[in-house]
C-alpha cells in the first residue's frame, strides 16, 4: 500500500519536533450496497475510501493530521502538520485535513467468496428472496424492507515503537424488517446477520428463514397486550441480552472513561462489582464475529480479555497511549471509524461466558415476570450505570410459563446493580447479531453475547394500568 522507505521518511518527519511517538495508519476500502423497498430495488451505492493519518504525541498534546493522497509528498506534509500541532504543546488533540487525488486500485483476497465477485444480480436476488419469503407468512404483512452491505478494507499500521501491520478485513452485513397491520396498528419485526467473512455466509445462512422470523414478530405483535410497569424478575434470551452488558457496564471498564473518572468502575479492581456467576469477556479473536479483527487499529494483536471473573473485577479495556502511561500490557483495544478519526479505547466483541443452570429451569422457577426474547436499543450514563433500553419482543411469564406477547416497552436500571442481581445463568450461550458501537462521534463494529439469564428485580417501563 505505501512503500517501507516511505513510512520510515514519514516517522521520522513526524518526530522531527522532538514527539515522543508517531504512528501512520493508512486503509484502502470499497464498499457496496444494495437496499429493497416496497418490492423493488431502492438504492445501490458503491464506494472506495482511500487515505491515510498520521498522528503524533508530544508531552500530553496529541497532533494528528489526514489526507486522501497517499503519494510521499502528501504524506510528509501530513507528518509535518501533525508535528507541528503537537509541538503547540496546550494539551489538547488537533487534526488537520489534507485533500488530495485518488490513488490507484490494489485488492488481495482472504475470504472463501469474496464480495468483489458478487454480481449486483446476485445480490438483489437475495434480497427479492427475503422479501416474497416476508410476504408469504401472513396477508396482514404491509412492507418489507431488506439491504445487503459488504466491505473490503486493507489496513497499514506502522508507528515509532516498532509496530508495521497489515491486514485485510472483509465484512457482509444483512438485515430485514417486516411491518404488519391489523386492528391494534402497525407492528414492525427485524432480523440481521453480520459477520467478518466473505460471500460465503449465505450458503450457510438463509435470509427467506430470516425474513419469516422478521415477519413472525411483526405478526405477533398485532395481538400483544400491552407490557407491565413496575419491578419484576426479568428473564433475557440468551444473544440478545449482549448489547445490555456492552452499554450498561462495557463502557465503564474502557480506560479513558476510567481516567476521566467518568467509570462507575474507576479504582475498583479487585472488588465484586457483580454476581459470582458473572465472568464478563472482551475478545477480537472470535472466528468470524462482528467486532473480530487480527490486530487493533493501533496494530496491536487482538486478544481474549477477561474483566470480571465469578464477579470480580479484575482488569480494563486498554489502547496504546493509556497502556504505556500506566505501566500496562495493551489489550488490543484501540480502534477507530476511519483513517479521518484518532483512535481511542473501544470494546470488540463483548460477553458473558455460560453458567450452570438450564435454560427451561430458569423460565419454570420464575412464578411472574417478563421474557425478552429481543432487547432494542438503548442509552446509558458510564458515570452512574444507569440504563434505559428497549424490549423488541417480550413475554408475560405467568406460573413459570412464557405466555402472552408485550407490546414493547423499556428496562430501565443500573448497570452495576443488574450485574449483581443476576440470580441464574444458563448453560445455552450464544453471540447476538451485528452492532455499531457509537462513541464521540465514531462508529465501529461489535459483536455482544451471553447466555439466557435472569435478573431477580428490573424495572420495567410498561403503559399497563
Amino acid at each position: 500500500m505505501i512503500a517501507a522507505d516511505v513510512i520510515e521518511r514519514v516517522l521520522t518527519t513526524a518526530r522531527a519536533r522532538g514527539a515522543s511517538f508517531a504512528e501512520v495508519y493508512c486503509e484502502d476500502r470499497r464498499n457496496v450496497s444494495v437496499s429493497f423497498d416496497d418490492g423493488r430495488v431502492d438504492q445501490v451505492s458503491n464506494g472506495r475510501d482511500r487515505g491515510a493519518g498520521i498522528r503524533v504525541v508530544r508531552g500530553e498534546t496529541t497532533g494528528y493530521a489526514h489526507t486522501a493522497d497517499l503519494s510521499e509528498a502528501s504524506l510528509l506534509a501530513a507528518a509535518q502538520a501533525a508535528a507541528d500541532a503537537a509541538g503547540a504543546g496546550d494539551g489538547g488533540s488537533h487534526t488537520v485535513s489534507l485533500d488530495g487525488r485518488e490513488p490507484d486500485r490494489g485488492v488481495r483476497r482472504k475470504v472463501a467468496v469474496s464480495p468483489l465477485d458478487v454480481t449486483k444480480a446476485a445480490r438483489v436476488a437475495l434480497l427479492e428472496a427475503a422479501n416474497d419469503a416476508a410476504r408469504s407468512v401472513s396477508s396482514s404483512i404491509v412492507q418489507v424492507s431488506a439491504g445487503i452491505g459488504d466491505s473490503v478494507k486493507r489496513v497499514l499500521i506502522a508507528n515509532t515503537d516498532g509496530v508495521f501491520a497489515t491486514d485485510e478485513v472483509t465484512r457482509v452485513l444483512f438485515r430485514v424488517s417486516a411491518v404488519a397491520d391489523g386492528d391494534t396498528g402497525m407492528q414492525t419485526g427485524s432480523e440481521s446477520l453480520g459477520y467478518t467473512l466473505g460471500w460465503e455466509i449465505f450458503d450457510e445462512t438463509s435470509v427467506a428463514d430470516l425474513a419469516r422470523s422478521a415477519a413472525d414478530q411483526a405478526v405477533l405483535k398485532l395481538r400483544a397486550r400491552p407490557a407491565p410497569s413496575g419491578q419484576m424478575p426479568v428473564v433475557i434470551a440468551k444473544g440478545t441480552g449482549g448489547v445490555l452488558f456492552h452499554e450498561a457496564c462495557g463502557h465503564g471498564l474502557e480506560a479513558d472513561h476510567v481516567a476521566k473518572g467518568a467509570s462507575v468502575y474507576a479504582g475498583r479492581i479487585g472488588e465484586l462489582v457483580a454476581s459470582p456467576l458473572v465472568t464478563l469477556v472482551d475478545d477480537g479473536t472470535v472466528p468470524g464475529e462482528w467486532g473480530t479483527r487480527s490486530f487493533d487499529d493501533e496494530g496491536h494483536a487482538t486478544r481474549r480479555n477477561v474483566l470480571i471473573r465469578d464477579g470480580v473485577l479484575v482488569d480494563y479495556m486498554w489502547d496504546h497511549l493509556r497502556a504505556d502511561r500506566e505501566g500496562r500490557p495493551v489489550s488490543g483495544n484501540g480502534r477507530r471509524e476511519d483513517y479521518t478519526s484518532l483512535p481511542m479505547v473501544r470494546m470488540t466483541n463483548t460477553f458473558v461466558l455460560a453458567g450452570p443452570d438450564d435454560p427451561d429451569d430458569i423460565i419454570s422457577s420464575t412464578a411472574n415476570g417478563v421474557y425478552v426474547a429481543r432487547l432494542g436499543g438503548g442509552s446509558v450514563n458510564t458515570a452512574t450505570g444507569d440504563f434505559v433500553f428497549g424490549m423488541r419482543e417480550a413475554y408475560l411469564i405467568e406460573n413459570g410459563r412464557i405466555t402472552e406477547p408485550l407490546r414493547e416497552g423499556n428496562l430501565i436500571g443500573n448497570g452495576p446493580q443488574v450485574l449483581s442481581d443476576i440470580d441464574m445463568l444458563g448453560h445455552d450461550f450464544d453471540m447476538g447479531g451485528p452492532g455499531t458501537c457509537g462513541k464521540d462521534g465514531q462508529g465501529v463494529p461489535v459483536g455482544t453475547g451471553q447466555p439466557t439469564l435472569r435478573v431477580a428485580s428490573l424495572t420495567v417501563g410498561g403503559t399497563a394500568a
